[in-house]
């Protein structure tokens, strides 16, 4: 997807991506992390989410990114926060309570910017983007990452021929693909998700499975 067609969503408001409550599989899963973590967590293409505010709770740091100034500018109003802003290289540094969102193009962030980071959490950005991009996406998220970090990726898949994205199937094999080289990839659960997601079902969809992996990178 180009820049401007998730610029356009957010100055549209078009955001049903983003959920309101702290998601479940956060909850449950997070423990596996070795981590669990204290350190430093990465939320690529992290919007406005909610999320964020439950890491913090736990005891970790917390490091977005984010392309929507409108999107970094509402997780913090909408929160309560009035952060410090700096600008520093390609990004707007936002920053409140151990909460820091750099707002820019993810493909800018380098090694440098990620030092500190022992976790990712993905829940909604591998599966926003479209298989050429998301191959240069974990190309380049693997190549910024500390050794050793874990990634806790939350994707779904459905037949892709009943729905355009985003969001986008990405199927076990995919995931696989993408970083078997890069990671160890341990499957934690599949659920079947359609009759949870009301918003699927009446786009068409007859099928839609929920997986959540834990991979660690090398």
């Amino acid at each position: 997807m180009e820049k401007n067609f998730w610029l356009e969503r957010w100055e549209r408001g078009e955001i049903g991506f983003h959920q309101n409550e702290i998601n479940p599989y956060l909850r449950q899963y997070w423990k596996e992390l070795h981590p669990a973590s204290k350190g430093e967590v990465f939320v690529p293409l992290c919007g406005k989410s909610r999320d964020m505010l439950w890491l913090r709770e736990q005891g970790c740091r917390v490091l977005g990114v984010e392309l929507s100034t409108i999107a970094a500018q509402a997780f913090f109003k909408e929160n309560g926060y009035t952060p410090h802003r700096v600008t520093a290289g390609k990004f707007d540094h936002y920053e409140a309570d151990g909460i820091r969102i750099l707002c820019g193009d993810f493909f800018d962030l380098n090694k440098n910017d990620l030092a500190e980071v022992n976790a990712v959490y993905d829940r909604a950005s591998l599966i926003a983007l479209p298989p050429g991009m998301r191959e240069r996406y974990a190309r380049h998220l693997v190549s910024i990452l500390p050794p050793a970090t874990q990634i806790l990726l939350i994707t779904f898949d459905y037949p892709q021929h009943e729905m355009p994205g985003p969001p986008f199937a990405v199927s076990k094999s995919k995931v696989e693909a993408l970083y078997k080289r890069h990671a160890n990839v341990r499957l934690l659960a599949q659920l079947d998700a359609l009759p949870q997601t009301p918003y699927f079902q009446e786009r068409g969809l007859s099928g839609l499975q929920k997986s959540i992996f834990l991979l660690t990178l090398h």
